[in-house]
């Protein structure tokens, strides 16, 4: 199958995977959709979960939404790339819409953690773009997350105590930033995503281009 043809390059292309993690609270999820909104060419990755569904989510949609003996077997069965637990549930990224994505030339977004990120990359190095979102403040983390009005204090606190956790592994991510202003820190992915879309390792079309444009004596 030919790989499709990149909107911005003109040209064919591999497809990226595209992890955004944060500690909860710091913009990842609203980020997430914005990207999606402006970019038709980046599709969601749709984790397997145990936990509950939460109102207004879909399964297959949100999450594919498991009990605990499913999570099992999909794991025994190799189904999963990469999976882990958060805040006591288990959460994990189907193999085969990943290896379907990167076949077809696709950009996947993945809305996971660092562990998540780490197990992707003995097999996926070569095509994963990891941006890790740090708040301005622990001050303003927390006062995002009771602005949220979604959480009981205690699982704030929680929270909060997990995200120091997370962004102790922020030197594992290939590019950081500062979320303090959401329509910066989206332009600054888009530019991310932007660059290494046309990164000569990706543009598969490029060598018959370069030969025919200066001419077979070169």
């Amino acid at each position: 199958m030919d790989l499709p043809i990149d909107e911005q390059s003109g040209r064919r292309r591999r497809g990226l995977l595209i992890v955004l993690s944060s500690p909860s609270g710091a913009g990842k999820s609203t980020i997430s959709r914005l990207l999606l909104e402006a970019d038709p060419q980046i599709t969601m990755s749709v984790s397997a979960t145990t936990r509950p569904k939460r109102p207004g989510e879909r399964n297959d949609v949100d999450y594919h939404f498991v009990d605990d003996a499913e999570f099992d077997a999909m794991i025994a069965a190799g189904d999963f790339v990469e999976w882990a637990y958060v805040f006591g549930y288990r959460y994990g990224t189907p193999k085969a819409p990943v290896k379907a994505a990167l076949r077809d030339g696709r950009d996947i977004l993945f809305d996971i953690d660092w562990q998540g990120a780490r197990q992707l990359e003995p097999d996926f190095g070569e095509h994963l773009v990891t941006i890790f979102l740090l708040p301005p403040s622990m001050e303003e983390l927390e006062r995002r997350l009771h602005a949220r009005g979604t959480d009981s204090q205690d699982v704030i606190a929680e929270r909060m105590l997990r995200a120091a956790d997370e962004i102790d592994h922020w030197a594992e991510y290939q590019y950081v930033m500062v979320n303090r202003d959401m329509d910066e820190c989206l332009k600054r992915v888009r530019a991310i995503v932007v660059a290494e879309r046309s990164k000569r390792v990706r543009q598969t079309d490029l060598h018959p281009f370069v030969r025919d444009l200066i001419g077979p004596q070169h």
